[in-house]
């Protein structure tokens, strides 16, 4: 690990498990004071006691990031605590319940949007309030996913709300990009994750989904976390507006089978 974030405070939503919980923890590996931020207070509370063990210092706020209210006041403990907001991971998110679209319920629909890219859209808009407040400058990385280039069977507010993060990427690093504030995203196939567990955990479906990855295997959380981790420091200080896809060739093409 090259990249660091010496000195640096940050915020990762979605903080509980997984790749968020992986990322806090190199987060303060590399130098940095984290801030988690998640809905369930004891899973956070063993990432902060992570981030602990790592030799980082940090603080949980339980945020449900689909509510503006909690956003502010996570970006404002945040500053009380720490002084600033100088890097953020916009990790949180859910699968939503994956069913066709003429069978979709609006429930559901709206859960997943209102977690996956209203949650995103929230987190953008406050921790961008703070960084200009600071006189600008800072780093953003957005989690989307491969399913934000393609569609998928049965998964439609998943891959909307996906393709909905790819955008506000965009937009949000040519709003701010005079004001050196980068905004990228980080697009991965299936990780091992609770939540990759959930969805291809089962035989049939792992062996489905370990084919549409040509390398023959799934990711794990520490990819993904190292990746966030140089594209919020310095050392990819000219990257901004951008996706990162980790996928182990998913979106390469077709993967015949061997």
């Amino acid at each position: 690990m090259t990249a660091e974030l010496h000195g640096k405070i940050g915020i990762v939503t979605g903080g509980t498990s997984g790749i968020g919980r992986d990322t806090a923890v190199l987060f303060a590996k590399t130098g940095a004071k984290v801030v988690v931020a998640g809905r369930r207070e004891a899973e956070g509370k063993k990432t902060l006691d992570l981030v602990r063990v790592a030799g980082g210092d940090g603080l949980f706020v339980q945020t449900d990031v689909s509510r503006a209210t909690e956003v502010q006041v996570l970006v404002r403990k945040t500053v009380e605590k720490f002084g600033r907001l100088d890097v953020a991971f916009n990790n949180a998110g859910i699968e939503g319940a994956w069913s066709p679209i003429a069978e979709q319920s609006e429930k559901d629909w709206d859960r997943t949007i209102d977690i996956n890219l209203k949650g995103v859209w929230l987190c953008l808009k406050y921790e961008i309030q703070q960084m200009l407040k600071q006189g600008g400058g800072g780093a953003i990385v957005n989690m989307a996913s491969v399913a934000g280039f393609i569609g998928s069977a049965g998964a439609a507010a998943y891959c909307a709300s996906k393709h909905g993060v790819m955008a506000l990427t965009k937009t949000a690093a040519l709003e701010n990009a005079r004001s050196s504030i980068r905004v990228n995203v980080v697009c991965p196939a299936v990780i091992e994750t609770p939540m990759g567990e959930r969805l291809w955990g089962a035989p049939e479906a792992k062996k489905f989904a370990l084919g549409l990855h040509p390398i023959g295997r799934f990711g794990t959380a520490m990819e993904i976390a190292e990746a966030v981790v140089w594209m919020c420091s310095d050392r990819a200080s000219f990257m901004t507006g951008q996706s990162l896809v980790l996928d182990g060739g998913f979106l390469a093409g077709p993967n015949p089978p061997q």
